[in-house]
């Protein structure tokens, strides 16, 4: 066999790529419909939160395994789990994700990869309201700003990846929540 015989392709090489899991297109076009021919429709999240101990708390949430939450050393907890604006900036990247990769179901585009990325500056100066600085008003206090990088790989262009993303974005139930006051109520059991 000469050098030149072992250069050669003795076959034809082909490149796999793996898409994500896909969800229900049928079942997504179902559920579009209920809530274009009942826009004023809502549904209930439902969590129920029990506290251990110094800041560590459980959330329960269905019958799944429960969601667990601590403060970090310097904020006196013992930074066994992710702090509550963590774990509010995760259900913000479910959220999205959720969305684009609906959208992209919706409009025919097959994802490759997602990930999302987000920082949030949380200020907590009033120190939950035991003596800290207790003239600041509640828009001083909680996010004061979150940025959001969506990294996405499908068969489609980065413009039409970015129209997906912008379309989640702007329908992001947990994003409009955040973004948007809310009626909000507490009081004793």
């Amino acid at each position: 066999m000469s050098s030149t015989e072992l250069l050669e392709p003795t076959a034809a090489v082909s490149t796999v790529k793996a898409y994500l899991r896909p969800i229900d297109g049928t079942g997504l076009a179902t559920f579009a419909a209920k809530g274009q021919a009942n826009p004023a429709s809502r549904g209930t999240n439902k969590v129920h939160t029990v506290m251990e101990g110094q800041y560590r708390s459980l959330s329960y949430v269905g019958n799944h395994a429960p969601v667990v939450v601590d403060e970090p050393l310097h904020l006196f907890g013992e930074d066994t789990a992710p702090a509550p604006g963590e774990i509010v900036l995760s259900g913000l990247g479910g959220c999205i994700a959720v969305g684009v990769t609906a959208v992209a179901t919706w409009k025919g585009v097959k994802l490759s990869k997602l990930e999302v990325f987000m920082e949030g500056d949380i200020g907590n100066p009033a120190a939950w309201g035991a003596g800290g600085a207790l003239e600041k008003t509640p828009p001083e206090m909680g996010f004061q700003a979150i940025r959001v990088k969506v990294l996405v790989e499908g068969d489609a262009s980065r413009e039409v990846l970015d129209e997906i993303v912008q379309h989640a974005n702007f329908y992001s139930p947990v994003a409009n929540s955040m973004r948007n006051p809310i009626p909000f109520e507490i009081s004793m059991a």
